[in-house]
């Protein structure tokens, strides 16, 4: 018998869910989002549809309320509504980063506290990682967690968090306080938002977005023992079994705006005419467009085949897979927005046909979650074997 549950052949079940995704996404569309994101409004709408229909959580487990399978059907959820002109950044936070951790690593009443939440949209969870003095380097977090009694107290800053706003907790990276200096020891904790202490500053960014970017505060936060994920011991783990999921989703959406904008190009240069056939039949842009197309679609195949592998446990050779595949994925929706611009004219820098908003965000791409210098850095180090410059 022919196997088709791989990423070459989709299996019935992921062509109905990618059908279904993307029949949601064009009741709403790029309109839709646009519209949210001038008006500094949230998509509510989309993001409850998409999770009372079972989208948000079909990778959590079924006893929590989730969909059961696993990061490579989250990441057609993702693909297919980017492709479709709303993508949810908040999905590759919520469901993909947290859901994943506290699945694993959770404790039973974390679990059931959390997870039915986040996996019908009822509950969105943020990540915290970042900080405005450790960049790429995640070893110099200075987040600081120390214990008082039973509880614990959480200091410090985080920079570039996503949809705090709309957020009812935030899963924080922090360290111990016997880890302030060499190598990461994270500890991991689910923050409330209303927390005493944990506050917030919104970040003016020019990219045309419903999701938002904050710089956050932890100012004596305290926290119930129970706020700690899994294990302080064991945290490095824990922190990386987000990684992946984080960088697969980044690729589904890039490959997501790469079809979107092809789409777009492609829709225009088959009508516009100029002379006597439509400039679609000119080799000047239908050989880039078809090169973007090659693009996006190599893309798409190693981001398929990293979710494949993360969901048959290997998380070595996803890890390689998954940085590969957001590097690509990044590098080609780049290529290809810049393209559909070129391809529409002047018309590529209107509202009117809505190109011109993806500019500024497919560039998230080659920056968010990580540059892609540093994937090449992993590459060069774990794939090649090459000496670290730093």
């Amino acid at each position: 018998m022919i196997q088709t549950e791989n990423g070459f052949i989709e299996s019935e079940e992921r062509q109905a869910l990618r059908k279904s995704v993307a029949a949601m996404a064009a009741n709403y569309g790029q309109d839709y989002y646009l519209e949210k994101a001038r008006a500094d409004q949230h998509t509510d709408e989309l993001w409850y549809e998409a999770g009372k229909l079972g989208f948000i959580g079909v990778n959590l487990p079924e006893e929590y309320g989730g969909g059961g399978a696993g990061m490579y059907e989250l990441s057609i959820v993702m693909e297919e509504m980017s492709a479709g002109g709303c993508p949810l950044l908040l999905m590759v936070v919520s469901p993909a980063i947290n859901g994943t951790i506290i699945s694993k690593f959770g404790t039973d009443d974390q679990k059931k506290r959390w997870l039915p939440g986040i996996a019908d949209g009822s509950i969105t969870m943020a990540f915290a990682i970042t900080e405005p003095d450790a960049g790429s380097n995640s070893h110099r977090i200075t987040t600081t967690a120390r214990r008082d009694g039973s509880d614990w107290l959480l200091n410090g800053q985080k920079v570039y968090i996503s949809g705090v706003d709309q957020a009812q907790a935030v899963l924080v990276v922090g360290r111990t306080e016997d880890h302030k200096t060499g190598n990461l020891k994270p500890a991991l904790f689910i923050v409330p938002t209303d927390t005493p202490g944990f506050t917030w500053t919104k970040i003016d960014m020019e990219i045309v977005s419903p999701e938002n970017q904050f710089q956050v505060f932890l100012d004596d936060v305290r926290l119930p023992s129970d706020a700690l994920v899994g294990s302080e011991d064991a945290a490095i783990a824990q922190l990386f079994a987000g990684l992946n999921p984080e960088r697969i989703m980044g690729a589904a959406s890039a490959v997501g705006m790469g079809r979107f904008a092809i789409n777009k190009a492609v829709d225009y240069v088959k009508t516009r005419q100029v002379w006597k056939t439509p400039i679609g039949a000119h080799q000047g842009l239908s050989h880039p467009l078809a090169q973007n197309h090659i693009e996006v679609e190599l893309a798409k195949l190693m981001m398929q085949k990293a979710a494949t592998l993360y969901d048959a446990g290997d998380d070595v050779g996803a890890a390689e897979a998954a940085n590969m595949a957001k590097y690509a994925a990044g590098e080609a929706s780049v290529r290809a927005v810049d393209q559909a611009v070129q391809s529409l004219g002047g018309n590529g820098l209107t509202k009117e046909y809505g190109i011109a908003a993806a500019v500024t965000a497919s560039k998230l791409a080659r920056i968010a979650p990580v540059s892609r210098e540093m994937v090449l850095n992993f590459v060069a180090q774990t794939s090649l074997g090459l000496p670290r410059s730093y």
